[in-house]
């Protein structure tokens, strides 16, 4: 280890930056949110730095001339940032010579410290630094970081700043204490303050506190959203709850990529349901999610496209609140905006649709009995989800109550994978395409004029595919 990690306090510490050009600005913004009482010489200031100067008027000063010696005076820290080497060089000599930590952009060798590649979610502070050998692997592994670590992070940390002496009094046991906060901050407590719910998270951490250690500590439900099948469609949150889940409850339309995102320690549950062919019927999956949960064990529900779109996230909810378990959803890019994204589809246009209707091509006694009249309005795009074996009735009825055969329609197969196939038709041709190309679940059909816009606007498309997409064209509207 060749420099020594630490993080200073400048809180009313008067600093030097020498330099006020571009590369200035981000250390001088950076000083000012530090507290620091900053000190600027250069003979001109770049403009955005005068933006920034008027934002902290009590705590910078800015001396419109070069630098000299005596400027090294009476300063806790220095930082050289200007375009000319011989003067970042004369000032870290000086500063090295007094003992007073500097820092020399774009000079490695010169500095006594580095500057770090920070994550802040204040007051919690997350350092990456390779030691000046690449600041851009620097910057990237600080990005990876930001998409991991909640925004609210800080604000948990605050809370339980606040906590510490109530848990100080009630475990007189420092090894008690430890694993009261590593169960509150893995548990639903930290989950409600990463969800925005600050109130209830102090009460449960009041709850917590006044329970006696012995008494059963209750789990929580992750609903979450798995989308359409692409991993990187997933949410920032989705995928943090995906990696501390003890349990995993998943559907048949998971994709094996998205479930190996997930912890590799939790125990695996499939529950996935097809027509007729029900693993574990949703009474049953109810139940189960209730029983893990009421075992202490963070349970994650994996859900298909959105848990509240045709996911029955809601029946599952509803006997989770009967039963007095934590949860939260975390909601997922449904099958129809993900799988039309891919297939260049936009639900919505305005010279084609101005309004979009989902809709279910299989209701829960098996028929398909829709307002066929709402479904047949023009200058609106209807997307069906899980309507693949029932898309005779579909199209027959549609068409029956006005909808025009010729209206172009698309069967998207698999859509956000790499085995997504697009088939474009109209609505009186569905069904014959459906046989003739044997296309096979998860399919999501979408009848409307915007599907005219595939053949200019699509985009997606797989390689492994690229003999699939020729065999799907056809003398009606090309693919």
């Amino acid at each position: 280890m060749k420099r020594y990690p630490m993080f200073m306090c400048l809180q009313n510490r008067p600093c030097l930056v020498v330099g006020a050009g571009k590369v200035a600005l981000r250390k001088v913004e950076s000083l000012l949110e530090s507290g620091a009482q900053l000190t600027i010489i250069a003979p001109e200031l770049d403009s955005e730095l005068v933006n920034t100067l008027k934002q902290y008027p009590n705590q910078a000063a800015w001396q419109q001339r070069d630098f000299q010696d005596v400027d090294i005076t009476g300063h806790y820290l220095i930082i050289a940032a200007t375009n000319n080497r011989a003067v970042n060089t004369r000032v870290a000599e000086l500063a090295n010579q007094r003992q007073i930590p500097v820092n020399v952009v774009d000079n490695q060798a010169a500095c006594s410290f580095i500057v770090p590649s920070v994550v802040d979610r204040a007051p919690v502070m997350i350092a990456v630094s390779t030691g000046g050998a690449s600041p851009v692997l620097a910057r990237q592994l600080r990005m990876k970081l930001e998409t991991m670590i909640p925004s609210s992070c800080g604000q948990l940390a605050a809370i339980t700043e606040e906590y510490r002496d109530q848990v100080k009094q009630r475990f007189a046991d420092p090894e008690q204490r430890k694993q009261f906060w590593e169960h509150a901050l893995h548990g639903p407590f930290a989950e409600l303050v990463y969800a925005g719910n600050v109130s209830a998270a102090r009460q449960m951490l009041d709850e917590m506190l006044a329970k006696q250690s012995s008494e059963t500590v209750i789990g929580e439900v992750y609903l979450v959203g798995a989308g359409p099948g692409d991993p990187d469609l997933l949410t920032f949150r989705a995928v943090r709850l995906m990696q501390q889940a003890d349990v995993i409850v998943y559907d048949r339309l998971v994709a094996k990529s998205i479930l190996e995102m997930a912890s590799h320690t939790a125990e695996r549950f499939y529950v996935g349901k097809e027509k007729a062919n029900h693993a574990v019927p949703q009474e049953g999956i109810n139940a189960l999610l209730v029983r893990l949960a009421k075992q202490g064990k963070r349970v994650l529900r994996l859900k298909g496209g959105d848990p509240f779109i045709f996911g029955r996230g809601g029946e599952e909810i509803e006997t989770l609140a009967e039963n007095g378990v934590p949860f939260q959803v975390v909601p997922g890019i449904t099958a129809a905006s993900g799988c039309a994204s891919y297939a260049g589809i936009p639900l919505t246009h305005r010279d084609y649709a101005q309004s979009c209707t989902f809709a279910t091509g299989h209701l829960k006694n098996g028929t398909i009995d829709l307002d066929w009249d709402k479904l047949s309005q023009p200058r609106q795009t209807v997307v069906f989800y899980m309507g693949l074996t029932g898309i005779e009735v579909i199209s027959r009825e549609l068409i029956a109550h006005g909808t025009p055969s010729e209206m172009p329609a698309a069967l998207i197969e698999q859509g956000t994978t790499r085995n997504q196939r697009v088939h474009i038709g109209t609505l009186a041709t569905l069904p014959e395409m459906v046989k003739q190309r044997s296309v096979r679940a998860p399919t999501l059909t979408i009848v409307g004029e915007v599907v005219k816009l595939h053949e200019k606007l699509h985009w997606y498309q797989p390689e492994r595919h690229v003999a699939a997409s020729e065999f799907s064209r056809n003398p009606e509207p090309q693919e």
